[in-house]
């Protein structure tokens, strides 16, 4: 597979990738200085505001945002993929690696030319850490005891409330659509239920919390987690 990114897609990656750049230039930190951000792995069920909730929490704790399709993108470009797996020196990736052949020894899975650039992107995001992962299959890629792994949810009316689809019929549609796409692929690649509340170390439901109050209450739980 070897679809070329849009160029707003590039662009957006060449600028992560400047930042990595910058990141490994600069001097070795202070004895006692703040340590690097674990990620956040944010899964949610279609229409709960995960979108918006990620960029906020993104820009409140000043990290880097992933957004789906940004690493779907990535995934099925090898081009893209070795710039952003070669932003790792070389133990790093052996790090990288380790823990990925375990991934895949553990889950019994075979992994397939598209599984093996999305678990290096995603695995390459985690080495360098300070960031928002939303959706992909994170959760079940990267270390528990590296990353902060959340699932958004909301009850069944209150999705169909905030769908801009026109029609009630057109809204229940799209988000059972949706739903089980995102179901289909975690099953299909990481043998697992994206449903299954023991794979997070927070499940927040949406059904009485605004944007604001959730970012507030999973970076409360974050900092917690962290110790």
């Amino acid at each position: 597979m070897n679809t070329r990114v849009p160029r707003s897609e590039d662009a957006m990656v060449e600028e992560q990738l400047g930042k990595w750049r910058v990141s490994e230039s600069e001097p070795a930190k202070k004895v006692g200085a703040v340590k690097q951000q674990p990620v956040i792995a944010i899964s949610r069920e279609t229409g709960c505001g995960a979108t918006q909730i990620a960029q906020k929490l993104a820009d409140t704790l000043k990290m880097d945002l992933m957004g789906s399709r940004i690493i779907q993108m990535v995934a099925e470009s090898t081009e893209m993929s070795e710039k952003v797996v070669c932003s790792l020196d070389e133990k790093e990736i052996t790090k990288r690696d380790e823990w990925l052949s375990a991934l895949f020894d553990r889950r019994n899975l075979w992994p397939d030319q598209y599984l093996q650039h999305l678990t290096k992107v995603i695995g390459t995001i985690g080495r360098h850490g300070n960031a928002v992962i939303l959706g992909r299959g994170a959760t079940f890629i990267l270390p528990h005891e590296e990353t902060f792994s959340v699932r958004i949810i909301a009850p069944w009316e209150t999705r169909i409330e905030k769908s801009l689809k026109t029609t009630r019929e057109e809204a229940q549609r799209y988000l059972a659509n949706t739903d089980s796409s995102r179901e289909a692929f975690v099953r299909k690649y990481f043998n697992a239920d994206v449903r299954d509340p023991a794979y997070y170390d927070l499940v927040l439901n949406m059904r009485r919390f605004s944007v604001d109050s959730a970012v507030k209450a999973i970076i409360a739980a974050f900092n917690s987690w962290k110790g």
